[in-house]
């Protein structure tokens, strides 16, 4: 599983011109399903995400998490970021999972999300969504969480 995370002033996803998510200051995760990847490794990604200090403390220092914080959580479905981009000029989208794969741990890191945090909200599986945020830093990070015994 991939997650790319960035903190933001504010985020917001958009499909046909309606908008389905949107969040004040917190964290917009575009999240993606590769092949192998079960519930373990979308368990693993949501903790890590959860846990992860990008937020600053007292001090200025990035020590503290989406849970210390309590800020918005906007989940993202986003299969690109599993782009073979090691040849040519096109990429590949081989390593993706597929897309019932996809949708179903997607849907599964959302549940286990809202059971775990206040605000979360989402894009939209398989639309054409427009994203639209203030990256707060700039920061962003590209969190992967690979499949036990499956080295990528």
């Amino acid at each position: 599983m991939i997650g790319l995370l960035q903190r933001v002033s504010e985020a917001s996803v958009r499909v046909e011109g309606e908008v389905v998510g949107a969040i004040g200051a917190g964290l917009m995760v575009l999240v993606c399903a590769e092949k192998g990847d079960t519930e373990r490794e979308a368990d693993a990604l949501l903790a890590k995400l959860l846990g992860y200090r990008v937020f600053s403390d007292e001090a200025g220092k990035m020590n503290r998490s989406i849970t210390d914080t309590a800020g918005g959580l906007l989940l993202v479905p986003q299969f690109t970021l599993a782009a073979d981009t090691k040849s040519g000029t096109r990429p590949s989208f081989s390593p993706a999972a597929a897309p019932e794969d996809g949708r179903r741990l997607f849907d599964h890191v959302v549940r286990q999300a809202r059971e775990r945090h206040r605000i979360v909200e989402t894009g939209s599986f398989g639309a054409d969504m427009k994203v639209a945020l203030v990256n707060d830093g700039p920061v962003t990070f590209w969190l992967r969480v690979d499949p036990v015994g499956v080295p990528r």
